[in-house]
């Protein structure tokens, strides 16, 4: 049986908004996808800009993750960018 897109790996790659190029600040490789969105709802700058990479392929904007990741995490986690 295949896994549920959420219970994939991913990654995620942590762009500031100040520094956008030539590329991502921070790559972090998680177990999930809802492990991931967890980190990124959880970043304490607003100026990131979180993508996410999925095992297939599926490149998951700023935008998207912001209408996905949990609203409350009980553990931040600081993305150092």
């Amino acid at each position: 049986m295949p896994q549920p897109q959420r219970e994939r790996r991913v990654a995620l790659m942590v762009w500031h908004g100040t520094q956008a190029a030539p590329g991502p600040c921070v790559i972090r490789r998680f177990p999930t996808l809802r492990a991931a969105l967890a980190a990124a709802a959880a970043a304490d700058d607003p100026e990131i800009l979180p993508w996410i990479v999925t095992e297939d392929g599926a490149v998951l904007s700023p935008h998207w993750i912001d209408g996905h990741a949990p609203r409350s995490v009980a553990r931040p986690i600081h993305l150092p960018v």
